[in-house]
């Protein structure tokens, strides 16, 4: 490899410039060292600030002055290299260094005779500034998220975490974009197996670029073809800390405002933020709502359909006659009419994530009102369905994790269809298919049904029922194996 003292600070400009095919946003000028002594710079303006490269240059022009007229021309230089100490730089050894360097917003300085290139730091990228999380609100607690600045990200969790255990590992992943992935954890709390797994597992990606947290993910997960998540996202540094604190383990992505937890199981994604913020009796009530929201959104399409399709036995008369006398003219089977009422929902929820913030509410709102009034006026569908399918929709929305939600409402169809083929007997089957294939599954070699399965009594203090903290003897901890303990 070519050392750089071989080319002179102009020829290595332009052979910079030159592997950058010259963009528009490229500054490169000369800067004089002295009387006879010529330096280069180069920086991307877009990226980098203008002001800290000035500052860096004036300082350099500074220390030029002062020094001696008697020294030759390599001891200025390397006098002014010294210097340079007192701002922050680095130095890059090779051209490709110097091209890397560019392209993550720093200054490059060539200086003659010298076989190092100064890297004054001046990145200075565009950001957004600290906001209320979008997706996960709280009434009381901190309103502070992450942003897409995963140096910000990691100042929340500095401003949190006051402990010289905080580790902090960094990785770049993707061969075109060479994103920052960070690791983050307490180094006397977290199992040395989880964490040498996820970095395992991180060294192993081999990809063209990574975009968002969500690209990490589906790389070091536990398991594919599974619809229920394996680690957990969140834009919470309140719920990060507090996972941190349980001996658990955060990966933030550059560009990326959701942090990954890990190890997670089945159970976490009942919890919300807010039950640390709230009483614990007043906490409790709202996890077994949310159970019961799950067991609505999965189990109310399907045994509904089970019902009036094969034990209409179940219903009392009065509630049958209701039904059939509902059912009389419309021209669809009740498991097709569930199937077109919850897609025709999902359609029109699609849209209203989709659509312009002011107009995508509405529409969500009165295309649901409309459509289903509409639908029964016609004879299309029946007025029980309406009632099912609304309840349904209204306890898919609460669950605290957006990708929890998504795997409920794919068991939710697949209940569907096993009721519409077999009736109670598919939804049975259905369901012990869920519990085996849920005790299969492993989060960094955490069971995913734990506390349940494995059983670990001591840790149902904060699971279903979330105790007082005063009757926590310690903080809740993960040990050795995974587990939590208290």
């Amino acid at each position: 490899m070519e050392a750089l003292s071989d080319i002179q600070p102009q020829a290595l400009a332009d052979k910079l410039a030159e592997r950058l095919h010259r963009p528009p946003d490229l500054v490169s000028q000369s800067f004089a060292i002295s009387s006879e002594l010529f330096g280069h710079y180069l920086f991307l303006e877009t990226i980098a600030d203008k002001e800290k490269i000035e500052k860096g240059l004036a300082f350099l022009a500074i220390e030029g002055k002062s020094l001696p007229g008697s020294i030759d021309a390599k001891e200025r230089a390397q006098a002014l290299i010294g210097s340079m100490s007192a701002i922050p730089t680095k130095s890059a050894s090779n051209f490709d260094d110097c091209v890397k360097a560019l392209l993550e917003g720093y200054c490059v300085l060539l200086i003659p005779r010298e076989d190092k290139a100064l890297l004054l730091d001046a990145v200075h990228f565009v950001r957004r500034e600290v906001s209320e999380p979008k997706t996960e609100t709280t009434v009381r607690g901190p309103h502070e998220g992450f942003t897409e600045d995963v140096r910000q990200n990691i100042a929340l969790l500095r401003k949190r975490l006051k402990n010289p255990g905080f580790r902090i590992e960094q990785y770049e992943i993707g061969t075109n974009t060479r994103t920052k992935v960070i690791v983050a954890y307490l180094q006397d709390l977290a199992p040395e197996k989880v964490v040498s797994t996820l970095n395992d597992r991180l060294q192993a990606i081999r990809t063209d670029g990574i975009i968002d947290s969500s690209y990490v993910e589906e790389w070091i997960q536990d398991k594919v073809l599974t619809p229920f998540p394996t680690l957990l996202g969140t834009e919470r540094p309140d719920v990060v800390t507090s996972h941190l604190l349980e001996g658990r383990v955060a990966v933030l992505v550059d560009g990326s405002p959701f942090a990954l937890i890990a190890p997670i199981t089945f159970f976490q994604f009942f919890i919300a933020p807010e039950d640390y913020y709230q009483r614990a009796d007043i906490a409790t009530l709202l996890r077994w709502l949310r159970v019961l929201s799950f067991l609505l959104a999965i189990f109310v399409p399907s045994l509904f359909i089970a019902i009036v399709l094969y034990h209409h036995e179940l219903l009392p008369n009065p509630l049958l006659i209701n039904i059939a006398a509902q059912r009389e003219g419309v021209p669809f089977p009740v498991f097709l009419e569930a199937i077109m009422m919850l897609t025709t929902f999902e359609v029109l929820r699609e849209a209203g994530l989709r659509m312009p913030r002011i107009a995508g509410q509405a529409i969500s709102i009165v295309g649901a009102l409309v459509l289903g009034e509409a639908a029964v006026q016609a004879g299309l569908v029946t007025a029980a369905m309406v009632i099912v399918v609304a309840v349904t929709a209204i306890s898919n929305f609460v669950s605290p994790s957006y990708s929890f939600g998504i795997a409920q409402r794919l068991l939710q169809f697949s209940y569907m269809a096993l009721a519409g083929f077999m009736g109670l007997y598919g939804v049975m089957c259905g369901v012990l298919f869920t519990i085996v294939h849920l005790a299969s599954m492993k989060s960094f070699g955490v069971p995913y049904l734990a506390p349940l399965a494995p059983t670990f009594f001591s840790d149902w203090k904060d699971i279903l029922v979330r105790v007082p903290q005063p009757w926590m003897k310690t903080y809740p901890r993960m040990n050795r194996v995974g587990r939590r303990r208290r």
